[in-house]
């Protein structure tokens, strides 16, 4: 399992511990007990699974871009693949603020987000 202090990155994805949270910000909520960091075309999504302790193990936000999101960890927590081959390491989470990036590719049409 990795750990990182400042950042990190699982596929097409990329992680920065920030100071803070946005002031406009909007809960995602988790879908049966996880909370989908980003979604997989294919289904292998990347998630972080939550603990039943009464306050979260973690929280998601989403705000005005697609393409970021933050995290609020409370407890330390992995960040998992879901896929049985050709998984991407799980990334240990400590607590702390940090904001969440997918990766941009360029195309003919302009740029998209990139497909793990």
């Amino acid at each position: 399992m990795k750990t990182f202090t400042n950042y990190a990155a699982q596929g097409d994805v990329r992680f920065r511990r920030v100071g803070a949270l946005p002031a406009a910000r909007t809960e995602v909520a988790p879908e049966q007990g996880k909370l989908i960091v980003t979604h997989s075309e294919t289904g292998h999504h990347h998630v972080m699974v939550l603990d039943r302790a009464a306050e979260p193990s973690v929280r998601m936000y989403s705000g005005d871009d697609p393409l970021k999101a933050w995290l609020e960890v409370n407890r330390p927590t992995s960040l998992d693949h879901l896929r049985e081959h050709d998984t991407h390491e799980p990334v240990m989470f400590a607590p702390g603020i940090y904001e969440v990036t997918r990766q941009r590719e360029y195309t003919a049409e302009g740029f998209r987000k990139a497909q793990d």
